[in-house]
């Protein structure tokens, strides 16, 4: 449960009549209502309001069932359907247009507002509102629907349901928006119940633009406490609103932590990985420095037979010298490199490049699938191509455009490279699990450092250049082996 769910279950209590005792000394809401009714009919009389043609009285017949009566026409019906729940002896379920003004507010013509502060303010939607408090922008000298200081603002178009008091004074409101008036009922209650109803009001929006109509408030079945009740239901919110919205923080924290604490191990494992601190090395076990030799007549075999290109020689020899920093011999010359890791003695150090290269695949014509990422995510059946770019099943292949790139995927079937796509040589000297780890190790970095502006593109000299730490042949196996069992206990 997050704070908004807690602070909409203590609301739904509070509109129940469960949230703070009734006190029999209370005068009940019947006798409240019965009070409007005989003013209303009064200030007809007078002439200085029209008589409400469906003003209503609900109540519970000898049957248990609910039944509104219109006043006007004596025509009774049953509502069973529109009661949410039982009240308490002392509270009377209304219609809201029984209690409540409801001014719609209407837009005016760029021509008719202003920036400069001259008229009245003139609010416009929910771009207004912010944490219950208004937000003044623009302003207007020929105001029409005009909320008064005091009256509750409601947003009926597009974001619907957010509320705030109007504690400026006239102000001009648009059609986004409509101002609630009441000399009957503790508006401060109303806001409280319309929190709970919102998600009734959203139901009912309609159109491309979510909105609620009139009716939509106005015929809504209103559950009308004692006025004394309504003002200790207000109290005992307002006093502990703080306690729920610090809920809500902490709530809130506790769910990125959860969120976040898998893949945060993973990357710590994934660390200690390539560093040589998950496992423990070996003296018996053949010495890198023996793998980077294989490794480099490996490259010179592709190289002659055209699989890789010459570039893929180039090679450079990092170490660490006496002074515990790391340098590189680069066409001779001794330069010291950037490196927020430590290495295994028995380790040997290269680029990324020295053990990967991106290629561009086989170009080849004939029918096959083309291998894209929806399809490599099962999240498409995919669609065949009669040319482009042949990888095979089994081969690796890597995002270098988008928003993942980075991501590795092995080639499930044979087929052709969706245009986001890199062919990823991964030396066959080298243990596969080891090297994808050491890629998944650096994806973010990879991700957070694309070229590219509309489309971002892998960074593919960072790619190149990253540092990786070599172990033994066999000290690889041993740490794709514990990865695989940490990364198994991390499920779920």
């Amino acid at each position: 449960m997050d704070g908004k769910q807690l602070r909409n279950s203590i609301l739904q209590w509070a509109i129940q009549g469960k949230l703070v005792p009734q006190d029999p000394n209370d005068e009940p809401a019947s006798v409240l209502l019965e009070r409007i009714r005989e003013k209303k009919a009064r200030l007809v009389k007078e002439k200085k309001i029209k008589r409400d043609k469906n003003e209503s009285i609900i109540y519970r017949g000898d049957d248990n069932s609910y039944y509104e009566k219109i006043l006007a026409t004596g025509e009774v019906k049953c509502i069973d359907d529109e009661i949410p729940f039982d009240l308490p002896n002392t509270w009377c379920w209304v219609r809201l247009d029984n209690v409540i003004t409801l001014l719609s507010g209407r837009d005016l013509e760029p021509s008719q507002y202003n920036n400069l502060e001259k008229g009245i303010p003139y609010m416009t939607g929910a771009s207004n509102f912010l944490n219950d408090e208004l937000i003044v922008n623009r302003w207007t000298l020929f105001p029409t629907t005009i909320s008064h200081k005091g009256e509750l603002l409601i947003t009926c178009k597009g974001t619907i349901g957010t509320m705030a008091f109007n504690v400026i004074g006239d102000i001009h409101i648009a059609r986004q928006i409509m101002s609630i008036s009441s000399n009957y009922i503790n508006l401060n209650y109303l806001k409280l119940y319309l929190e709970v109803y919102v998600s009734e009001l959203e139901k009912v929006a309609r159109s491309i633009i979510p909105g609620i109509s009139r009716n939509d408030i106005l015929k809504a079945v209103f559950p009308v406490p004692p006025l004394n009740e309504q003002a200790r239901i207000v109290e005992f919110i307002n006093c502990i609103s703080p306690s729920i919205s610090l809920f809500g923080k902490k709530q809130y924290e506790l769910m990125k932590l959860n969120e976040n604490i898998k893949p945060t191990l993973k990357k710590s494992i994934l660390q200690k990985a390539i560093q040589g601190q998950l496992v423990a090395q070996c003296e018996t076990d053949e010495p890198a420095s023996h793998l980077l030799e294989k490794i480099k007549s490996e490259k010179q075999k592709l190289v002659k037979d055209g699989k890789l290109k010459k570039s893929a020689l180039e090679e450079s020899v990092i170490f660490k010298g006496d002074d515990n920093k790391y340098y590189e011999n680069v066409e001779g010359q001794m330069l010291e490199v950037e490196c927020d890791m430590q290495f295994p003695q028995s380790w040997q150090l290269c680029r990324l490049s020295f053990i990967c290269q991106l290629t561009d695949g086989i170009k080849m014509k004939g029918n096959h699938i083309c291998l894209d990422a929806k399809y490599l995510r099962g999240k498409s059946t995919g669609v065949q191509l009669g040319e482009g770019k042949f990888v095979q099943h089994g081969d690796n292949i890597i995002l270098v455009d988008g928003e993942n790139s980075g991501e590795v995927f092995t080639v499930p079937v044979d087929g052709y490279m969706g245009s986001t796509f890199k062919q990823l040589w991964v030396s066959e000297t080298m243990n596969l699990h080891y090297v994808l780890y050491v890629i998944r190790f650096y994806k973010d970095m990879l991700r957070n450092s694309k070229k590219g502006a509309a489309i971002p593109h892998l960074n593919k000299q960072l790619f190149y250049n990253i540092i990786v730490g070599i172990p033994p042949i066999k000290e690889q196996a041993r740490i794709v082996e514990r990865v695989k069992i940490s990364f198994n206990e991390l499920k779920d």
